[in-house]
């Protein structure tokens, strides 16, 4: 089938004009080919403003030297960025199940998208690969959409598949995805995932996302039997308990016997496994991320991340007091989902300290900090010295929960604050 509107990157991108909004498909699917060649069109280009997810790979246009040609408004913000976060690069607060109705409701007029697919089908059909999550909505929406057909992109299922004849310019290439190898869990962070695998049920729906503590916790969860997934992004970590029958979905209200996501990062491995995989959907995150469809999985586990975590409860996950770090994400979206879950449990994992020995588990938060998860929608904390149950209890309980639970060098400070702050009675701790 002949691919219409096939030119080279450097014809593709001469549709992005000086004034321009332009959007660019993040993670393992970020289009490096076309980035590379907007980049090299700064000189005739003047305020363009680029919105993405966290993006892996190069990103020459935040430059601080092609400043007049690029402004980048990310919706969280990646490693490769955030070095220049204040200078080239803005951060725009936002849940991640909202970004589509930013492009759908009008709120966000896209002039361009720049999108990475799989090559299309005996039909013309192409699918959005390992990242479909805000995507969907900004094809629907972009006035201009320029693709490069990758041989590398997984075909996969779900709500990214995507006509040719929807694209304004298409680009052939054979580029390799951007992958993330696991990494091995720290003896901390073992603990923990230890420690949260005990409360995971059987029949539980898992929202996990990447790095040590979830795969520490993958890594204990091969006893476990019938659970489902149901998450904004996943990893290969799932792959060997998808293979041993662990995770089979049968549990599921929701799309059962589905793996739904909305993106995924690994390496060629985890790739090859998606590729054309009926077992799993690669869902609009207005849909993954919806509270409304999340709440009706049975017994919905969420394990998310956080900076630091005050003694009342208040999560900061965005933010190293007045720096931006990441973004809001889907950890309210899933915190909240989880908590509505029947049997369901929203999960705070975090090591007791940081890198440099100061406790993540603290008095007050840094000035400036962002509360994510404010202090009504905490209800678990895990650290490698177990895991605080802060549902129903009053503040002090809370600070004596979080105070068990946090580094022993640590315990003194923050019993301190609780005299400072409560006084020296003490509630019970149930």
């Amino acid at each position: 089938m002949k691919i219409p509107n096939i030119m080279s990157a450097e014809e593709a991108i001469k549709l992005i004009k000086s004034g321009d909004r332009v959007l660019i498909q993040g993670a393992s699917a970020t289009p490096q080919t076309l980035v590379r060649a907007m980049v090299a069109r700064a000189p005739e280009l003047k305020g363009v403003e680029i919105v993405h997810l966290h993006t892996e790979g190069e990103c020459g246009y935040i430059a601080e030297e092609l400043r007049e040609s690029f402004h980048t408004n990310a919706f969280f913000i990646g490693g490769n960025v955030r070095k220049m976060v204040g200078v080239t690069v803005d951060y725009i607060p936002i849940f991640l199940s909202d970004i589509p109705s930013l492009f759908r409701q009008g709120f966000m007029d896209l002039d361009v998208v720049l999108v990475n697919v799989s090559p299309p089908d005996r039909h013309g059909f192409c699918s959005l690969g390992v990242s479909v999550d805000i995507v969907v909505a900004a094809i629907e929406k972009g006035k201009k959409v320029i693709a490069q057909i990758n041989n590398k992109m997984p075909r996969t299922l779900g709500d990214g598949i995507v006509h040719f004849n929807n694209f304004d310019a298409c680009v052939l290439v054979d580029e390799d995805l951007q992958e993330m190898k696991l990494v091995n869990p720290t003896d901390a962070e073992i603990e923990i995932g230890k420690n949260i695998a005990e409360i995971i049920e059987d029949g539980s729906t898992l929202q996990m996302g990447i790095g040590g503590i979830p795969n520490a916790v993958l890594r204990y969860l091969n006893n476990h039997k019938n659970l489902g997934v149901h998450t904004e992004m996943f990893s290969e970590g799932i792959v060997d308990l998808v293979e041993k029958g662990i995770v089979n979905g049968s549990q599921k209200t929701v799309n059962p016997y589905k793996i739904v996501s909305g993106f995924a990062m690994g390496t060629r491995r985890l790739y090859d496994f998606m590729d054309d995989n009926a077992e799993i959907e690669m869902r609009d995150i207005a849909y993954v991320n919806d509270t409304a469809i999340i709440r009706q999985n049975p017994k919905v586990t969420a394990i998310n991340s956080a900076i630091e975590i005050d003694m009342t409860g208040q999560v900061c996950a965005d933010s190293i007091g007045l720096r931006m770090f990441s973004g809001v994400g889907g950890q309210m979206d899933f915190m909240r989902g989880a908590a509505l879950s029947k049997g369901g449990k929203p999960i705070i994992a975090i090591t007791s300290t940081t890198a440099k020995g100061l406790s993540k588990i603290v008095p007050s938060l840094k000035r400036g900090a962002g509360v994510v998860t404010t202090r009504a929608h905490a209800r678990y904390v895990a650290t490698e010295y177990g895991v605080a149950e802060l549902f129903g209890k009053n503040l002090k309980q809370r600070a004596h929960s979080l105070r068990d639970i946090s580094h022993p060098d640590h315990r003194e400070e923050i019993d301190k604050a609780i005299h400072e702050r409560f006084g020296s009675s003490l509630v019970p701790v149930k």
